[in-house]
């Protein structure tokens, strides 16, 4: 680029093609073009994460030893090592709406202070993420993405006899509609990079039957980009278009499987990888490509859903989650339920490795992210909403101060530090659910 005579790229370029939409990530020709000093003083886009955990937690392997900085890590948190200076551990939140698993999940976003009582009864508060999505509305194509690994179940009873949608989602558009989250990495996939319009459908079904990338149908058009590009921002065009296509050929590849005879317990709708950490590596990575290309600022994803029966053998587990995690205070079980807890947190570090070594203007895209990651149940035996297992991953934008152990002793709720959040997002509220006021996370007393 021709730095005398040259616009500069507008930030929300994209690429369309035959039924596609492609976006593009952060390059260096979308910094003003006589603004050297850009990259230093401009603000980063800050990004908002969930990342759920189920059926509650081993909570003596869960909570590190000591406080503030100096804290050791926990058996569960150790393969989190790497991110020790990102991180803020939380001990003594309690839950706002304590009710089995629904209140686990029903409360974790919302802090709504009670939940419907009947099957058809549903109700709760906006969650923390819809309010997000409503103030990043008009800067990005997609609001919000709701994520899952489990099918969702809209209808029946599963918890306490209450509605299966307070298991089976985190995010509420308003007290009494419920967000479904989209499990199928298909489905995500066209959602990000497919156009929406009738004749776009109509081209990307054409597309999806030759079997043809999104890529291929936007290639002459990347072509002339690339040429308009120096040579950093070909590079990192070309490692994110290489992750587009290496991802689309993943769904594929899953989607051939639909013809293979499978076991009844590993049969899956079309597009979802049999295997749990295959399915979970494409959802992964296709958050990463939301991030990246920024689509969406806000990701809300349940690893499981509460009540969660799957097994873990590949690490020695093959006991169904939940039924195990009501160890009934045996220390042996509680042991083995912590491999879980462990596994889940060396299969998030591997998440934060890849957002940690994508570029986002001055760093990286987890620099600039904040990241929730817990659960809405401690002691599971005891369905127990008392010191819930919580921390806050990521830079913040430069809004957190990581590397962090904070203990409350006065049992604030957990709306509370979604109000916080909120704040360190730059989207002030007064409240949220049943908060009753913001959780100091930089002024703790004697940290």
């Amino acid at each position: 680029m021709n730095f005398l005579t040259a616009k500069s790229l507008p930030r929300r370029t994209v690429l369309r093609g035959l039924g596609a939409t492609m976006a593009l990530p952060f390059l260096e020709a979308m910094l003003p073009v006589f603004s050297l000093r850009a990259r230093a003083i401009g603000k980063p886009v800050h990004r908002f994460q969930t990342f759920y955990v189920p059926n509650g937690m081993a909570m003596p392997y869960w909570t590190p030893k000591g406080e503030g900085s100096a804290f050791e890590l926990s058996p569960i948190l150790e393969p989190l090592a790497p991110y020790r200076n990102q991180m803020i551990v939380l001990s003594g939140l309690k839950s706002n709406w304590n009710y089995i698993h629904a209140g686990a999940s029903g409360s974790f976003l919302t802090g709504t202070t009670r939940g419907g009582r009947t099957e058809v009864e549903i109700i709760a508060d906006v969650s923390m993420d819809q309010l997000l999505a409503r103030h990043f509305a008009s800067e990005t194509q997609v609001a919000s993405l709701e994520l899952a690994m489990d099918a969702p179940a809209n209808a029946g009873a599963c918890t306490g006899n209450l509605s299966c949608v307070y298991t089976h989602t985190l995010s509420w558009r308003s007290p009494t509609q419920p967000l479904p989250m989209e499990y199928n990495p298909r489905a995500v996939f066209e959602r990000l990079f497919g156009d929406s319009g009738s004749m776009e459908r109509q081209a990307r079904e054409a597309r999806m039957r030759q079997h043809k990338s999104i890529l291929d149908s936007v290639t002459e058009k990347l072509t002339d980009l690339r040429r308009q590009l120096g040579p950093q921002d070909q590079a990192k065009v070309g490692e994110y278009t290489d992750a587009i296509r290496d991802v689309e050929r993943r769904i594929q590849r899953a989607e051939e499987q639909r013809d293979v005879e499978l076991p009844e317990v590993l049969e899956e709708p079309v597009g979802v990888p049999p295997v749990f950490e295959d399915h979970l590596a494409l959802m992964l990575d296709l958050q990463l490509l939301a991030f990246q290309s920024d689509l969406t600022r806000v990701i809300s994803f349940m690893i499981g859903k509460e009540q969660s029966a799957r097994p873990y053998p590949q690490i020695g587990v093959p006991e169904a989650h939940h039924p195990l995690s009501h160890h009934n205070e045996v220390p042996e079980l509680i042991a083995h339920m912590s491999k879980i807890n462990r596994y889940h947190c060396q299969l998030f570090s591997q998440y934060l490795a890849k957002l940690r070594a994508t570029p986002d203007g001055d760093g990286s895209l987890l620099d600039h992210m904040t990241i929730l990651y817990g659960g809405g149940l401690s002691n599971s035996t005891r369905h127990s909403g008392d010191n819930l297992p919580l921390m806050v991953v990521g830079g913040g934008a430069g809004r957190l101060k990581g590397g962090r152990h904070l203990t409350y002793t006065d049992k604030p709720t957990m709306a509370n530090l979604l109000v916080t959040l909120m704040d360190k997002l730059d989207v002030p509220i007064d409240h949220i659910g049943g908060s009753t006021g913001k959780l100091p996370l930089d002024t703790l007393s004697g940290i």
